[in-house]
């Protein structure tokens, strides 16, 4: 029987007349009308004939009534001329209907394209509301409210919407029957995506009016490995374009005009681009909804096999922007990462489970997903290969430095047997990237300090510009960190490595390469008032290199140790490696963030008088003839802090700026305070140093020194005083340290008293001055325990009260070895016309104090020099 036969019209007709179901319009009553009903009434039962034949016009059941009332009029007319004119309303209420069907049936089968084009202009869908009513082992039932309008004005065709209006005012309105909507994938191979059932549905389809539309529908999806597969490529980005078409068979009819089973099919087009627009038309591809994760939380459980492990809760916040609302099942996922080869492989390291969650429509949703850590993969801690960082290393990285994590979220099983198993087949393998909002730890090191700090020097044949040539540190290194407050497990440091960059008032000072392994050891700290304890690391470093990278800075923090009254602070920036031990095991967790200031202090102005130097066991141990070779024992006290190690170094020995020798250091162990008999290399050679004026400077020095003047020596870094830095003693330059001439080679022994040397000494009262004779003889005191100088000449002039008293003029060689000497029988010139003779004649057989000035050559092996000395307050016994 075809749509076309008046029989199919007839029955379909009949079968909608006894089993509507669609709900039914307002102000509409379609079920109180019957095959029985006259299609025009008589005056004595409705009292207005006019009136119920517009009606008439405007229902389709009265329509239908009056149709079939015409028919039993027909079968049972009388037989004569006056019946069949009395009839004559029936006959013209018939000849309308069949206009009008035929109206109909030119409109649905000549004019198809027509009335087609019609429908899908004039015709606009709005679903106001989507909610889910029930899951099933096969699909799920939604209920589905909209509103359906009619409007001509959207037809852009003339002639198809005048046609539209006309066909559409005769039809009233339209009902479908049961409907089962396929839809499909054209590009895709048609893949079958899903079906839809869905009940009978009435609407009006008169210009302008608008038909609320509620209706629940069956849905169950096709093949869960094609939706996979098309959800994969959309996530992923390789969906430039989707093509849906749904196909359907929809029983239709028309008021009592059955229009038989009609194929509608429909295809909608998405452009590329989520969200965007894909062409006219054609609407861009929906986005992933927005979402916000509110901060990760671990903290470590016990697991059933005895072991440890950790869980990790995130409270994640989706906007719903659709009149969608529905409920979601528990479901199941892994949570993998980037391998080294990404984005070929990922690591799963993680699972996580969701509750049901319930969606309402238009609002935000909160919801808690957990994650279980059981072990952590051997390829998530493994360094990738060309690289130095492990996968484990890049995501942490990125986290802790406030970037996005990026991890993926993949459909697993279900920890719920009430998840139906096509649901849980529809995500099975689907990957989701999410990226995880970082966390910055701006303030994560709460106190940096160091103690117990050694520096070492480089060695004297370390190359420039190598790791051996760097300065380097030493000490034990306390750091205090806050936990961030996600991690709630415990947690233990044993080891730490970093790569450190130093700054000094936001300026770049160098680097401390702290590249290999240290110990470390860790605690937690309750503070007060915190709700979280601190974990106090200690690690001791040994030998770190410092690699000064701008020496204007450098110099700029020399001069504030030496200058300044306060501490200066450097501040230290790093990306430290640790070690950890957790409930995973042991793993290191590479370039954390690490910040503090290190507070140095200051030498300060004056502070070089508290090295307290003094100089003992001097030994000449070579000669020229314009140079002393010498070695000595030191004795100082460190007012800082700090210790030092010193291969070598090597210093200039400065009198009033001029440059008159140099003393050198080697393997030497500098601690705070006291230190005792530091072996010292030093050259006195004034004539190289400071040339002309050096020889000149040297000598008034030396002659101030045996004259028993308070005199002070210099001593001064320069570019050579660390051979493989040399940019380091330049900047070192500022460290002058002035200090006492050291006493040495005292008559009692000691060495460092505080009464100026005597070359000449009246302690013995053994000079004598012979009249008769006019002689003379003196005690010498050496400044030298070890090696013996010689006087080659002498020109001398004794006084008393600023008055001459005689001349002594010696050309021969007077030898003084270490101790005291006494010279032999000097000549002397009286001078017999002074005041000062006449004293020493009225002091014979007595003593009285003299004064002398004279000029001496010495020699001490091939150095000679010519010095001057005075003496004052010298003990003289006068004898016959």
């Amino acid at each position: 029987m075809s749509a076309s036969d008046p029989r199919a019209y007839g029955s379909v007709a009949n079968h909608l007349s006894q089993n509507q179901t669609a709900p039914p319009e307002p102000d509409t009553d379609f079920n109180d009308s019957t095959e029985d009903t006259p299609l025009l009434s008589r005056q004595d039962e409705s009292g207005d004939g006019q009136e119920n034949a517009e009606r008439g016009r405007d229902a389709p059941s009265i329509r239908s009534s009056a149709a079939s009332s015409l028919l039993r009029s027909i079968q049972s007319q009388g037989k004569g001329r006056a019946g069949i004119l009395g009839r004559w309303p029936s006959f013209l209420a018939l000849a309308l209907l069949c206009i009008f069907a035929i109206v109909i049936l030119i409109g649905g089968f000549f004019a198809p394209a027509t009335v087609q084009e019609y429908a899908s202009q004039a015709t606009k869908f709005e679903p106001t509301r989507l909610s889910l009513k029930s899951l099933s082992a096969t699909g799920a039932v939604v209920r589905v409210e909209g509103d359906f309008s009619v409007r001509a004005d959207r037809v852009s065709r003339r002639n198809t919407r005048n046609f539209g209006k006309f066909a559409t005012w005769i039809a009233t309105e339209a009902e479908t029957g049961d409907a089962e909507i396929k839809v499909t994938v054209p590009e895709q191979g048609n893949l079958f995506l899903g079906s839809a059932k869905v009940p009978p549905i009435k609407v009006n389809i008169r210009d302008g009016h608008t038909t609320h539309v509620d209706f629940e529908a069956s849905v169950e999806p096709g093949p869960a490995k094609g939706f996979r597969h098309l959800i994969s490529d959309f996530v992923d980005g390789r969906l430039g374009q989707l093509k849906l078409n749904g196909i359907a068979e929809v029983p239709l009819k028309s008021g009592i005009f059955s229009l038989g089973k009609q194929i509608v099919s429909q295809s909608i087009s998405y452009g590329a681009g989520h969200g965007r627009p894909g062409g006219p038309g054609k609407p861009g591809l929906p986005s992933l909804p927005a979402y916000e994760i509110d901060g990760v939380n671990f903290r470590q459980i016990d697991l059933p096999n005895g072991f440890k492990g950790l869980t990790a809760q995130a409270l994640i916040s989706v906007n719903n922007t659709f009149p969608v609302s529905f409920w979601i099942p528990p479901l199941g996922f892994a949570i993998l990462v980037d391998a080294c080869d990404q984005p070929v492989s990922k690591i799963m390291v993680a699972d996580a489970t969701t509750d049901s969650i319930k969606i309402e429509e238009n609002d935000t949703v909160s919801f808690n997903v957990t994650g279980f850590v059981r072990q952590l993969p051997e390829a998530f801690l493994k360094t990738c290969p060309g690289s130095d960082d492990s996968p484990l290393d890049s995501l942490v990285s990125n986290y802790i430095h406030g970037k996005a994590a990026k991890v993926y979220v993949q459909g697993s099983d279900s920890p719920s047997m009430k998840t139906p198993e096509w649901l849980t087949d529809l995500i099975y393998g689907v990957t989701v990237p999410v990226p995880v909002p970082g966390h910055s730890f701006g303030h994560l090191i709460k106190k940096f300090s160091m103690s117990d700090v050694h520096f070492s020097l480089p060695d004297f044949f370390a190359q420039p510009s190598t790791p051996d040539a760097q300065p380097k540190i030493s000490a034990t290194v306390n750091a205090l960190i806050a936990l961030p407050d996600e991690v709630d497990f415990p947690i233990h440091v044993h080891r730490i490595k970093s790569f450190a960059n130093v700054f000094y008032r936001h300026k770049k000072l160098g680097n401390l390469n702290l590249r290999k392994w240290h110990k470390a050891s860790s605690r937690k700290v309750d503070v007060p008032e915190e709700k979280h304890p601190d974990l106090e690391v200690t690690s001791s470093i040994r030998k770190a290199p410092l690699n000064i990278t701008d020496q204007a800075v450098f110099q700029d923090v020399v001069q504030g140790l030496l200058r300044g009254k306060d501490n200066i602070n450097l501040t230290v920036e790093a990306e430290v490696d640790v070690e950890l031990e957790t409930a995973l095991g042991t793993f290191d967790v590479r370039k954390i963030p690490a910040k503090g200031v290190i507070p140095v202090k200051a030498f300060g102005r004056g502070n070089s008088t508290q090295l307290a130097p003094s100089v003992g066991n001097l030994r000449i141990v070579s000669t020229t003839d314009h140079s002393l070779s010498l070695e000595a024992s030191a004795n100082f006290t460190n007012p800082t802090k700090y210790a030092a190690s010193i291969p070598y170094a090597n210093v200039n020995i400065l009198v009033n700026k001029t440059i008159v020798g140099h003393a050198t250091v080697k393997d030497a162990e500098v601690g705070p305070g006291k230190n005792l008999n530091i072996p010292i290399e030093a050259v006195w050679d004034p004539s190289t140093g400071g040339g002309s004026n050096g020889t000149a400077v040297g000598r008034r020095l030396l002659s101030q020194y045996i004259s028993g003047y308070n005199t002070s020596l210099t001593l001064k870094t320069h570019k050579g005083t660390i051979p493989s830095q040399p940019e380091l003693g330049k900047a070192l330059e500022a460290l002058e340290v002035e200090f006492p001439t050291p006493r040495v080679g005292n008559p009692d022994g000691s060495d460092g008293h505080k009464e100026a040397p005597h070359f000449i000494s009246d302690a013995t009262l053994s000079h004598q001055m012979h009249l008769i004779s006019s002689t003379a003889t003196f005690t010498l005191h050496s400044p030298l325990k070890h090696s013996t100088l010689y006087l080659t000449y002498i020109n001398a002039t004794a006084y008393y009260k600023s008055q001459a008293v005689g001349r002594i003029t010696y050309d021969g060689k007077i030898k003084v070895p270490p101790g005291s000497t006494e010279t032999p029988r000097l000549p002397v010139d009286w001078s017999l016309d002074s005041i000062g003779y006449d004293a020493v004649k009225k002091a014979l057989g007595g003593s009285l104090k003299l004064s002398a000035k004279a000029d001496v050559g010495v020699r001490i092996g091939a150095y000679v020099d010519k010095l001057w000395f005075v003496g004052r307050g010298i003990g003289a016994s006068v004898r016959p």
